[in-house]
C-alpha cells in the first residue's frame, strides 16, 4: 500500500493505492495529515482508484481525516471509488460525513 500526495491552491489529493489494512493505515495517514497541516487545504481528496483492498481500518483512515479536516474548515471528498469499497463506505455512514466525486 502507498500514497501519492498532490497539493494544489486549495487542495489536496491523496492517490491511495493497494491494500488499506492496520498495516499500512498508519502510514497513509501520517503522510495525508503532513500535507493537510503544511498546506491547510480547503478539500482533502482521497483517489481509491487503485485501492485493491480496505478493511475498516480504511473506514478509520477517512473518519479520521474527516475530523482533521473539519477542525481546519474543510472537506472530504471520495473519488474514483469501486463499487464495494463504496457500498462499504455507506454501510458505515460515511456517505453523512464526504462526498463521492
Amino acid at each position: 500500500m502507498g500514497v501519492r500526495i498532490e497539493a494544489e491552491e486549495s487542495t489536496v489529493k491523496a492517490f491511495l493505492d493497494g491494500e488499506i489494512d492496520h498495516h499500512c493505515a498508519p502510514l497513509i495517514r501520517s503522510e495525508i495529515d503532513t500535507a493537510v497541516d503544511d498546506k491547510h487545504p480547503e478539500a482533502l481528496i482521497m483517489d481509491f482508484g487503485d485501492v485493491t483492498f480496505m478493511d475498516s481500518s480504511g473506514i478509520g483512515l477517512v473518519m479520521g481525516r474527516y475530523r482533521l479536516m473539519k477542525s481546519i474548515g474543510g472537506r472530504v471528498c471520495l473519488q474514483n471509488t469501486p463499487a464495494h469499497i463504496k457500498k462499504v463506505m455507506r454501510l458505515a455512514g460515511m456517505d453523512r460525513f464526504t462526498n463521492f466525486i
